[in-house]
């Protein structure tokens, strides 16, 4: 173990959807070091999106030996390791052997379509909005476990015998570095159960009559703990090399809030990555959504009481840039979107509503489908390209708009984070559709920060969240040079384009 001479750092295993980190913090908050691997998107048909377990836990292994390295750290120099991930990507494998039954259900996958909508069909979807926050929707993992034990042989007999268990990527990690078959603990947080359809909102447990719409045994499912207490500790033949407290597990939108330092009711943070996370702050009051959000958890830190929060999740927003470079080649890089957008003034009229995955909050539409509108023989790529941008930005502004009608909230400035708010102009953009400032931290990458930050508030690291606010600085801030008239000419073209895409799948 750790002593406090030693212990002069924090890790944070950031799990994400496309990539799979490790990062090391010091006391003030600033990176020591990281290093991150990408896995593969395996895409079997239209709208399944799946993941490799074991490729997952093989990069995690990778990464963390290899930012321990450049760090030069030996796991006696960690105090602590927080864990963030990709929520409700769902995963279901044997106690006995950790092999997965099925690959990795995506968060992003729409399969389970005709079960959500049954769901809301059958009269149920006031019940799980009641009791779990959320609306019946494929995005979320109790439709994912569903579809496995109904699809993939042997799994539903497994489950009843209590061999088959289940769990988010954090689950997967944390069984893993604490035993896996020989003893790990099958553990979760609030905030990555709350993403399941199937936890209690007011009683932060399961609850059994979600479990029944979903025909899923309760011993499939982890145990659920705050996101701030020593769980366990790493095996010393892990990729640590030795024992260290895990302390700190969050999904990674409310990592991202505390890493925001967001603590207090009424602050709101945008995560930029694969999709789009606006969440607001509520503080321990439960806040019912009537304009397309959900009511989820913040974090719970500890014995405190629980903090709430509204959230509206965009499905596609960063993953839009690189299916410009992957699908249609007409950029080398990510980076590149940004000079090529840069090259015309204006989209030229055309507007891109990237719905791959359907339309998640505000709308919540899984029949919808991407659309490209507004063109004419003028426009060219960079036109395209701006108008991926602009997407990015206007998707967020409908959330902010419904975030104003069920908060009553008076937004001056936008917290960003994320690998997106790298591109200057995309955040210009930003400032200019919301016309408030957008401002940007000095620690971008705040999913792996707030892990990092919980698992050392678990082990006395930092006393109390009042040390994390003072380590917050502004990097870069953009204010708003668009007129009313401008911004509100240029939605009312976005919500046309919004309206193309609706009706394309029929899901009953």
């Amino acid at each position: 173990m750790a002593t406090d001479a030693q212990a002069r750092y924090v890790g944070a295993i950031d799990q994400g959807t496309t990539s799979t980190r490790f990062m090391i913090f010091d006391h003030d908050g600033h990176e020591v070091a990281r290093h991150q691997l990408e896995h593969e998107q395996i895409l079997p048909c239209a709208g399944w999106v799946e993941h490799d377990p074991h490729e997952i836990w093989e990069a995690t292994q990778d990464v963390i030996e290899a930012a321990l390295g450049r760090a030069g750290i030996a796991a006696d120099g960690l105090v602590a390791v927080g864990i963030t991930n990709q929520r409700e990507t769902t995963v279901v494998w044997d106690r006995r052997t950790g092999e997965p039954y099925y690959n990795a259900i995506v968060w992003q996958d729409t399969r389970t379509d005709k079960i959500a909508s049954a769901l809301e069909r059958d009269g149920h979807g006031d019940l799980i909005r009641e009791r779990a926050g959320l609306p019946p929707a494929p995005y979320f993992s109790g439709g994912k476990i569903q579809w496995i034990l109904e699809n993939v042989e042997g799994v539903r007999a497994d489950a009843e015998a209590g061999h088959a268990i289940f769990g988010n990527t954090d689950s997967w990690i944390m069984w893993w570095l604490t035993g896996g078959p020989d003893g790990g603990l099958h553990l979760t947080d609030v905030t990555n159960a709350s993403r399941t359809m199937l936890m209690g909102l007011e009683s932060l447990q399961w609850d059994d009559e979600l479990l029944a719409l979903f025909d899923i045994p309760r011993s499939m499912l982890p145990e659920i703990r705050s996101s701030s207490e020593v769980y366990g500790h790493t095996r010393e033949d892990g990729p640590f090399g030795g024992e260290v407290a895990i302390a700190g597990d969050l999904g990674d939108q409310h990592a991202a809030l505390v890493g925001q330092v967001c603590f207090e009711p009424g602050e709101l943070k945008n995560t930029y990555g694969t999709g789009n996370f606006l969440v607001l702050n509520t503080g321990t009051e439960i806040v019912r959504s009537t304009n397309g959000l959900l009511t989820t958890l913040a974090y719970k830190l500890g014995d405190a009481p629980a903090v709430y929060a509204l959230e509206g999740s965009i499905a596609v927003t960063g993953s839009a840039i690189q299916w410009l470079r992957d699908q249609l080649g007409i950029i080398k890089a990510a980076a590149d979107s940004e000079s090529l957008a840069g090259s015309v003034e204006d989209n030229g009229g055309v507007y891109f509503v990237p719905a791959f995955s359907g339309l998640f909050a505000p709308y919540w539409r899984s029949d919808a489908r991407g659309v490209i509108v507004g063109l004419s023989r003028f426009n060219t790529v960079a036109h395209v390209s701006r108008a991926a941008l602009e997407a990015i930005c206007y998707q967020s502004r409908d959330v902010v708009d419904a975030m104003i009608a069920d908060a009553c909230l008076d937004l001056k400035t936008l917290r960003v984070d994320g690998g997106v708010t790298s591109n200057e102009l995309c955040m210009q953009i930003q400032a200019d559709v919301l016309g408030v400032a957008v401002s940007r931290p000095v620690v971008a990458e705040t999913t792996a920060l707030g892990a990092a930050y919980a698992a050392g508030l678990a082990v006395g690291f930092w006393a109390s969240t009042d040390e994390l606010t003072a380590n917050w600085h502004e990097s870069r801030r953009w204010e708003s040079t668009s007129t009313l008239e401008e911004r509100e000419a240029g939605h009312r073209q976005w919500k046309k384009a919004v309206d193309r895409t609706l009706d394309w799948v029929e899901t009953d």
